[in-house]
C-alpha cells in the first residue's frame, strides 16, 4: 500500500513501515498525519500470512508456540526483495529509504534492515530474531529504537539487548523509553519524525 502525497514536489525519501502481529497496513495508515512528513512517499506492505486470531489480520511469520518464527525465512526474502525493487518503482535510492516498524514488523525492520544499504532503521517495541544480527556484521544503518518501559508483550529488555548489540558492532544507535505500555504515542511518532529529518534530511 503507497501512500500518496499531497505535493508534487519530488520526495525527500520514502518509508517503508511494517505492521506489528495481526495488525495490517490500514492501522499503520492511520498514524502517517500525526508524523507531519509531507514531503515523504510511504509504502506501507501487509505481511504475506494471514494472523490466526482475525481475519483482517496479517502475519509476517507465526508466534504461536508450537509454530514459533514459522515463516520467518521466506518472509525475510520476500522483503528484501520488495524493498530492492522499491529503487525502480519509486525512484528513490535505498540511500534515502527508512525502514521502519512497530512490534513483530520492528522485528523485521532489524533482521532485514541490518542486510540493505539503508538510510536508517526505525524499531518501535520490537525484538531481535536469534541469528538475525551476524557477530561481525558490517555496514548496518543507523538505528533509532523506541520502547515503553511497561511493555507487557515485548519487555523493555529486548530493546536493551537490540541496542547492545548493535552499540557492539559500532552502530550508530539513538535510544528512547517511554512511559508507555506495548503501542505507539506521541513522542514516539516525534522521536520517529526528527530521526528520519536527521538522516535523510
Amino acid at each position: 500500500m503507497t501512500v500518496k502525497r499531497e505535493t508534487s514536489q519530488p520526495p525527500a525519501g520514502l518509508i517503508v513501515t511494517l505492521h506489528g502481529w495481526g495488525a495490517n497496513a490500514e492501522d499503520v495508515a492511520s498514524l502517517l498525519p500525526l508524523l507531519n512528513l509531507p514531503n515523504y512517499e510511504f509504502v506501507l506492505p501487509n505481511a504475506p500470512y494471514p494472523y490466526p486470531y482475525s481475519p483482517i489480520g496479517r502475519a509476517w511469520y507465526d508466534l504461536r508456540v508450537e509454530n514459533m518464527y514459522e515463516g520467518l525465512t521466506q518472509s525475510r526474502q520476500q522483503l528484501i526483495d520488495f524493498l530492492q525493487s522499491l529503487e525502480s518503482s519509486t525512484g528513490i535510492p535505498l540511500s534515502r529509504t527508512i525502514l521502519s516498524g512497530f512490534s513483530q514488523g520492528g522485528a523485521m525492520t532489524l533482521d532485514v534492515g541490518s542486510k540493505l544499504p539503508l538510510a536508517g532503521l526505525a524499531v518501535m517495541s520490537g525484538y531481535l530474531h536469534p541469528d538475525a544480527i551476524m557477530a561481525n556484521q558490517k555496514g548496518i544503518p543507523p538505528t533509532l529504537i523506541s520502547h515503553g518501559k511497561y511493555d507487557e508483550v515485548v519487555p523493555l529488555q529486548a530493546a536493551l539487548k537490540a541496542r547492545e548489540t548493535l552499540k557492539s558492532l559500532g552502530v550508530g544507535v539513538e535510544y528512547h523509553e517511554f512511559d508507555m505500555g506495548h503501542e505507539i504515542n506521541p513522542q514516539t511518532l516525534e522521536v520517529l519524525r526528527n530521526f528520519v529529518v536527521n538522516v535523510i534530511g
